[in-house]
């Protein structure tokens, strides 16, 4: 088992009894973000772009190599072509909104899987019903990975756009995104990829993945909350209107009309989230130090280990594909206890899970339950999060078969 980073992570630092275990609804933050976050505001504070005065040109500075840095984590070789967004929602939002309602119309179809979380689903969804088009959701195999042959089947002359994640949020599952995007390409549908529990977890590379979108979150891979992106391609991007108005986002303003500036200011309005930006760049500058391969190897022995140890309790089921092809996530179900008291017990043993449909209705209702517990893994996990999990279950499943005792 990999030695855990937990030192890094002052929060869980200061607190040995915390369990944290929802890492897949967002991460820490580790030191080195906290830290450049701070030294922003602290030394080089200032609206860039629109000041002639060096402060800002440091603001600015700051912004740009920003941009280059998790570009390079991404593997995203045309720099201007990250856009930074609120987060991967928005940043499916803008697709959907931009790019839809530009060139989706009436009979079209909108392929989107049975695994995808919300954000990835209901743009789509209202895509469809707002122009007449047709949403398609592709089906699942018995262990909960795409169906890569009726997917196949599904896309035809009418498929404008295949939606899909990279990983699954609520049960781990990592989608073959190359399979999936070369059958998008053979009728030439847009393809776009929900990144936001890949870039925490696997080495992206977007030049090589063939996608035309990719979406992330900053917060869930050791970044901060209110700051993400979209990956787009160059001429997508500026074949597409723009999705929000007002500063920087203009070349000119005449009284009739207007025109855009270039990418990737034509999709960012407004002042930008600097800080932010700064805090996501050192975060994809921490990961890199320990490598996203060795990130994947440690989620994946702790998933394997709690998955093992969940099974060995009698009435715990666990969802998803085998632990050692999923990333960090053990989504579970235990017979006669909901997860959300099963929740509100381990959190009385400091142990933290997410309970509930993770933003994926369409997929509980494949599983045939309405919600799920879920803990899932990051860098700062360590074994000793695995049994207080099991240990926490094991005591939650004694209190619920006693019906006397009150929790």
């Amino acid at each position: 088992m990999r030695t855990s980073r937990r030192a890094d992570f002052p929060l869980l630092a200061r607190d040995p009894g915390l369990h944290y275990l929802d890492s897949a609804a967002t991460s820490h933050k580790p030191r080195a973000v906290l830290d450049a976050i701070r030294d922003f505001y602290e030394r080089d504070n200032a609206n860039p772009h629109r000041g002639a005065y060096d402060l800002s040109a440091r603001a600015t500075e700051r912004y740009h190599g920003a941009r280059e840095r998790i570009a390079r984590f991404l593997g995203v070789s045309d720099v201007d072509c990250l856009l930074f967004t609120r987060g991967t929602t928005e940043a499916l939002n803008l697709v959907a909104t931009a790019w839809g309602h530009a060139y989706i119309g009436a009979g079209d179809e909108i392929v989107v899987t049975a695994l995808e979380h919300h954000a990835n689903f209901v743009p789509w969804q209202q895509l469809a019903l707002a122009r007449a088009a047709r949403l398609v959701v592709s089906p699942l195999t018995d262990d909960q990975r795409v169906d890569v042959g009726a997917l196949r089947q599904l896309v035809g002359p009418r498929t404008r756009v295949v939606a899909f994640g990279h990983v699954s949020n609520a049960i781990g599952t990592v989608n073959p995104v190359r399979d999936i995007a070369a059958i998008a390409r053979s009728v030439g549908a847009l393809v776009v990829c929900d990144g936001a529990q890949g870039a925490p977890h696997l080495r992206v590379d977007f030049d090589a993945l063939d996608v035309d979108f990719y979406a992330f979150s900053g917060h869930k891979m050791c970044g901060p909350m209110g700051i993400g992106g979209l990956v787009g391609r160059r001429a997508i991007l500026e074949a597409m209107p723009p999705y929000q108005f007002g500063g920087d986002m203009i070349d000119f303003v005449r009284d009739d009309h207007s025109t855009w500036n270039v990418l990737p200011h034509k999709f960012e309005a407004g002042t930008p989230n600097v800080a932010d930006a700064v805090g996501l760049a050192a975060a994809c500058e921490y990961l890199d130090g320990i490598g996203l391969d060795e990130v994947l190897a440690h989620e994946r022995a702790l998933t394997s280990l709690a998955s093992e140890r969940l099974q060995l309790i009698d009435g715990v089921r666990v969802f998803g594909p085998p632990a050692r092809e999923r990333s960090g996530v053990v989504s579970f179900s235990v017979d006669d206890i909901h997860p959300h008291d099963l929740a509100t017990v381990l959190d009385q043993r400091g142990v933290c899970i997410r309970a509930g449909h993770h933003c994926a209705q369409p997929l509980m209702r494949r599983l045939g339950v309405p919600a799920t517990a879920r803990a899932s893994f990051y860098v700062y996990s360590d074994e000793s999060d695995v049994d207080a999990l099991v240990r926490a279950v094991e005591e939650a499943k004694l209190l619920f078969a006693a019906p006397s005792l009150t929790i």
